[in-house]
């Protein structure tokens, strides 16, 4: 099977700055979390993925076509894209906001019909925000504003979610939910969710991990994969250990007993 994104010795600079640097790298099917000490190149990849940044050699394929030969609204309907800091301000309510993720199907003037008002139901019944459908977003805290910005996604049916830190203001109760959905979207034939996260713990419960350090991918494979445990373990310098639990997925801990070693 063609993987649903194919990055080719892809590298870029922000501010004169190199970023990443050739990365190659293969996504398909499945849960795919994306991990590095800061300043890896994470949500820049994640981002070069989105064809929100333009690459200054190598490129991305989607579905085995070259990312810029898409249209916005081809792109739009084919994969979703959550960004780590997204705009709140404003007066929309929440249902509002969550509509906005119905544009790639109806463009700016469409009048949404009730397949449009079902997908919106289901991705605020998946993100439990449905409750808050008619506050205003800036009203909310920042963990109900990440759920609410997730089912925006949601909404728009894509088959690919690229999500940055979408854990990011959760509680440990509401992570773990958000775990379990990823888990529940990627197994979608067809489909697949890749997320950049800081939470290590949530991370080593996606099918594949990729680890990244100074603008490369050092590693990548399943979780359970000894080699990507031990890179994962070096590229954060030794500060965390990761070990079996007791359900056969892998677990992380902190490690005390010896310096860390990071940059």
């Amino acid at each position: 099977m063609t993987p649903r994104l194919q990055v080719q010795g892809l590298q870029l600079a922000l501010g004169g700055r190199p970023v990443l640097r050739g990365v190659e790298l293969q996504l398909g099917s499945g849960w795919t979390a994306i991990v590095g000490p800061n300043g890896a190149g994470k949500s820049t990849l994640l981002r070069a993925l989105a064809g929100l940044l333009p690459a200054q050699a190598g490129q991305v394929m989607l579905d085995g076509r070259p990312l810029p030969s898409w249209t916005a609204g081809e792109r739009a309907r084919r994969l979703a894209w959550l960004a780590q800091l997204s705009d709140t301000t404003g007066e929309l309510s929440v249902r509002e906001t969550v509509e906005l993720g119905r544009i790639a199907h109806l463009g700016l003037g469409g009048t949404p019909g009730p397949r449009d008002a079902q997908a919106v139901a289901q991705a605020m019944a998946l993100t439990e925000c449905q409750d808050w459908a008619q506050r205003r977003l800036q009203e909310l805290s920042g963990g109900e504003r990440q759920r609410v910005l997730l089912a925006r996604a949601l909404a728009t049916e894509a088959p690919l979610l690229l999500l940055d830190e979408p854990t990011t203001h959760l509680d440990a109760p509401h992570q773990v939910a958000l775990a379990r959905l990823f888990r529940q979207l990627a197994a979608r034939p067809g489909h697949a969710v890749v997320t950049v996260l800081h939470e290590l713990s949530i991370a080593l419960q996606a099918d594949h991990l990729v680890v990244m350090a100074a603008g490369r991918v050092v590693a990548e494979g399943p979780c359970a994969d000894e080699r990507v445990q031990r890179a994962l373990e070096a590229v954060f310098g030794q500060a965390i250990r990761i070990h079996p639990g007791p359900c056969g997925r892998p677990q992380v801990a902190l490690n005390l007993d010896e310096p860390s070693h990071a940059d």
